[in-house]
């Protein structure tokens, strides 16, 4: 990895991408310390003295900004549930679903419609955090106050929504992901803190400890693993006469990720997941709240437990939903067909389609309950131990990702700079 990263440092086009990915994760650190106008900071303070609890999902993405209500309070959040509401509504209608399969032009309405909802969302979200859950640490509760503090986290979400595209247009990753990934490694210094604190005070053995850091260290083995993991499908190219030249006859192989979909499934479940809780905003002493608190909350018994299922079953539909956007047996089967390659063993058309979909569902089912594990097999430990699982396995998951899909693409755009110096 740090090889990659210094030999692509020499190239001045990516060095220039890499400084300017840096610099956008920056801008999003220091906006993640501006505070929102109108918020009395004491009030707020003693409202998390006792931590985040049912609302740790959203200081995860927001890398602490939900607590200390900042500008980016609201994080990507918004847009990575509208993002989720299109791709469904993609399948549902129609109309959606031929504007996703004209290109780059379909592509380009769909990011525009994605961000028309984000802004929406971001809204919504915004009135409940202030009319509702922190409405007793505003200053003043008057209509212009609350509409300038709605107006500034929507306008928050929407600006990191824009350095997120600049991050894709202009430097190295997906944006979105880099954001989200920014925020959970600048929350590792608080967790280490904490424990530590908690190890001085004696509510920590050594030996919790170490076995959680040698828990950590296995789950990052297994997430690269689990990642990179593929199964081969051979495949032959028949031989052919074109003019005097005979093309085809060698053998190739269709690479089938055990993991598809990437760390997509596990940001989906908990952008859901953190639906309810959108809804106690309003009324935050509400019956409602109260049920969302008992039962959904991934902190004490029983909500642990019924958290801990819905994520599951969350992490393996959408693991399942988003290789079937991402790959297409139909398609991969007569691009071969095409070109006169075939699955020895196998009969090409339809018995290819049936058999690329058996096999991509068998290691897909793997792969979706590797994700499933790691993300909720931490939460389970913290409410058992006292350890602060802040960096636990949905933060694993996500950092571990993200940054081997970085290194990919840096790797790719290496490759890619060597073959155009060559053709040169």
């Amino acid at each position: 990895m740090f090889g990659t990263i210094a030999h692509a440092w020499k190239i001045a086009e990516i060095r220039r991408k890499m400084i300017f990915t840096l610099l956008m994760l920056v801008v999003f650190r220091v906006g993640s310390n501006i505070p929102v106008p109108g918020i009395n900071r004491e009030v707020l303070s003693q409202m998390f003295d006792g931590g985040t609890g049912l609302f740790g999902l959203f200081d995860l993405f927001s890398g602490g900004s939900f607590s200390n209500f900042t500008i980016f309070a609201l994080s990507i959040t918004p847009y990575i549930t509208a993002s989720i509401i299109l791709q469904l509504l993609t399948i549902a209608i129609p109309s959606l679903e031929r504007l996703a399969k004209e290109g780059t032009e379909g592509k380009k309405k769909i990011a525009q419609y994605t961000r028309y909802l984000t802004v929406v969302l971001a809204l919504i979200q915004a009135i409940g955090l202030s009319v509702g859950l922190f409405r007793k640490a505003l200053i003043s509760t008057d209509i212009f106050s609350v509409a300038v503090i709605v107006l500034t986290l929507s306008a928050g979400t929407a600006f990191l929504m824009w350095l997120g595209e600049q991050i894709n247009e202009n430097g190295v990753g997906n944006g979105i992901s880099l954001i989200i990934f920014g925020g959970i490694i600048a929350r590792v210094p608080t967790a280490i803190h904490t424990n530590w604190a908690k190890l001085i005070a004696g509510e920590l053995h050594v030996v919790t400890v170490i076995l959680f850091f040698v828990f950590a260290a296995v789950v990052v083995v297994g997430i690269i693993e689990i990642q990179q993991g593929q199964r081969r499908i051979p495949v032959q190219y028949a031989k052919r006469v074109v003019g005097r030249k005979m093309y085809g006859g060698q053998s190739t192989h269709i690479p089938l990720k055990v993991n598809q979909a990437g760390v997509i499934p596990v940001i989906f479940s908990l952008s859901l997941l953190q639906f309810p809780l959108t809804v106690t905003y309003f009324a935050p002493n509400s019956g409602f709240s109260e049920f969302v608190t008992k039962w959904l909350s991934p902190q004490g018994d029983p909500g642990v437990w019924f958290y801990t299922v819905f994520d599951v079953l969350l992490i393996i539909f959408f693991t399942y939903f988003y290789t079937t956007v991402t790959f297409n047996p139909l398609e991969v089967a007569n691009n071969m067909k095409a070109n006169g390659g075939f699955i020895p063993g196998i009969r090409p058309g339809r018995p290819t389609v049936e058999y690329l979909n058996k096999v991509m569902t068998r290691i897909t089912f793997v792969g979706a309950l590797f994700l499933a594990v790691i993300a909720t097999m931490p939460t389970l430990l913290s409410n058992f131990t006292a350890i602060d699982a802040r960096f636990g396995g949905t933060s694993l998951l996500i950092a571990v990702g993200v940054g081997l899909d970085t290194m990919k693409q840096l790797e790719n755009q290496m490759v890619m700079r060597n073959y155009q110096g060559f053709l040169k």
